[in-house]
């Protein structure tokens, strides 16, 4: 071999992978907020993963592992949680992470003044409860500091997935200057170096990360694209690596076209489409509702309108929870045209149609998928019922602003995915006064059945829970469509990337070949 290509190969691997490594990924719509206490969607959440990160956090494979937490226990039944925070766990400017900083996070998260949308949350917290309800203040929350680096958590009950809440934003730790400071202090893998809103966020490495030495890329570029056929479009030309989505329709050429990209797998979320119930014509008869929801066709909707690979839903609560069967619409077994035929009695059976044609606005986020959603749905509600929809496309964050407030909503784009592996992640989001209630479904029985299932333990809990959501079926303030699957194009060069049903995928176990 000639010596000038014996050195030429030896340099070449003497160069370390991770040197100058950026790794470009789709993001979905622009991100709402990188503040820990107002994000919402997913994409501010993946994000924030990839910045910062919690006592828990997610490996590869999507399971719970420590994170700034170097070894943690459960003591006193479980009511007790304790953690000894790792020696090397450092800010973005190098000095420490420590007990004080998931203190300070965790009470400001509760704060009623905050309005943290994500509070509820932490609602196993001792006093949480009470607390967000201006009851007590929020120094009052079972939060301990033992030492700099020993944290004490102190829940009313035992709850079995509160080590999952621990690995979300909402309970990530607050610098002691949050917010004094033009740069802000980050404890995650990656610091934010660049971000021009619709554009690029660039992510660069954190020399103070506790665990720098395994990460792989030196930078990460995320791309907000709210059209996935412009996504795709973007990683033909080989502008990406990875990809939020795939656009509706192209599951089957993408699965010809691109075998050894296309990621499918279970996730456990829902779709569903909200009901505002502050609106006189959608909460005047639960018969109406229900006639919406039996109109449409989620064989349709699904195999064909969208078409990546989801499945129909009949229930809130997706498949997959350990020991939980999900309630399901009665109508269930129907055939569709048997469903059908029930809708166009319970319509007539409601009344709301004695002063003419009814109309109503279906609400989304930009989406071609969404958009096609609501055009199907459209179609099917004139077909059946002979209701006239006004669509409206709005952008994500004047999307999430209009739900919130509730003025002019009324059907909207809804669903969710699983902040822990549990039933009540789903069943929570429709508690009476709760944050993230935007179907404003207000019933008593249906709150003390999910208080009954929080004293209750193993299968008598679970029960409880499969009422709840029998509950919410039959008032249906929402409207299930279909269970959703996580969907990505992946390059084949990339590695790290492990298919999992919560569809974490951190940017620090990421590498190219």
């Amino acid at each position: 071999m000639p010596r000038f290509l014996l050195i030429l190969i030896t340099v070449c691997l003497a160069v370390p992978a991770s040197a100058d490594t950026v790794i470009r990924r789709g993001l979905g719509p622009e991100p709402d907020s990188l503040d820990i206490h107002q994000a919402q969607g997913l994409a501010a959440i993946n994000l924030l993963r990839d910045l910062r990160e919690g006592l828990l956090t997610f490996s590869a494979e999507g399971e719970i592992v420590n994170g700034v937490a170097d070894n943690w226990e459960i003591l006193d039944e479980g009511l007790r949680y304790r953690f000894e925070l790792r020696q090397d766990a450092r800010w973005s400017n190098g000095e420490a992470v420590l007990a004080s900083d998931f203190e300070r996070a965790l009470k400001a998260a509760v704060d009623p003044e905050r309005a943290v949308t994500t509070a509820g949350l932490l609602a196993p917290i001792k006093n949480a409860e009470a607390i967000l309800t201006a009851a007590r203040p929020p120094d009052a929350l079972g939060v301990t500091v033992v030492s700099e680096r020993v944290l004490e958590i102190t829940l009313e009950r035992p709850s079995p997935w509160f080590a999952e809440i621990l690995a979300h934003p909402v309970s990530y730790p607050l610098h002691a200057r949050e917010g004094k400071v033009p740069e802000l202090e980050v404890n995650g893998a990656y610091r934010l170096s660049e971000w021009t809103p619709n554009a690029i966020i660039r992510l660069e490495k954190n020399s103070e990360y506790h665990s720098a030495g395994s990460v792989a890329a030196s930078a990460i570029e995320y791309f907000p694209i709210e059209q996935p056929a412009a996504e795709l479009s973007r990683y033909r030309a080989g502008e990406l690596h990875i990809t939020e989505t795939i656009p509706a329709g192209r599951h089957d050429w993408l699965k010809d076209n691109f075998p050894n990209d296309l990621r499918i797998y279970p996730y456990l979320g829902s779709f569903w489409l909200n009901i505002n119930l502050t609106q006189p014509l959608l909460a005047r008869s639960v018969d109406f509702r229900r006639a919406l929801a039996l109109a449409i066709d989620r064989d349709i909707l699904t195999r064909i309108v969208i078409g990546a690979g989801e499945k129909p839903a009949f229930s809130l609560v997706p498949p997959g929870m350990s020991g939980y069967e999900p309630s399901l619409m009665p109508e269930s077994a129907m055939t569709q045209e048997e469903r059908e035929s029930l809708a166009k009695q319970l319509f007539a059976r409601s009344g709301v149609d004695q002063s003419g044609t009814v109309r109503l606005q279906l609400r989304y986020n930009t989406s071609s998928v969404h958009r096609r959603m609501a055009v199907a749905v459209a179609a099917m509600w004139k077909q059946v019922l002979g209701i006239d929809t006004e669509l409206f496309n709005e952008e994500w964050k004047v999307f999430v602003n209009n739900r919130r407030l509730g003025v002019v909503t009324e059907v909207f784009r809804g669903g969710w995915i699983a902040d822990y592996a549990d039933p009540g992640s789903f069943l929570d989001l429709f508690r009476s006064n709760g944050g993230m209630n935007f179907t404003f479904f207000q019933n008593p029985h249906y709150d003390r059945l999910l208080q009954e299932a929080e004293q209750a333990r193993g299968q008598a809990r679970l029960d409880l829970l499969k009422q709840s959501e029998g509950l919410l079926l039959q008032e249906m303030p929402a409207i299930p469509l279909y269970y959703y699957v996580s969907r990505h194009l992946v390059k084949p060069e990339v590695r790290g990337f492990v298919d999992n049903v919560r569809d974490v995928h951190l940017s620090r176990y990421l590498s190219l070949e």
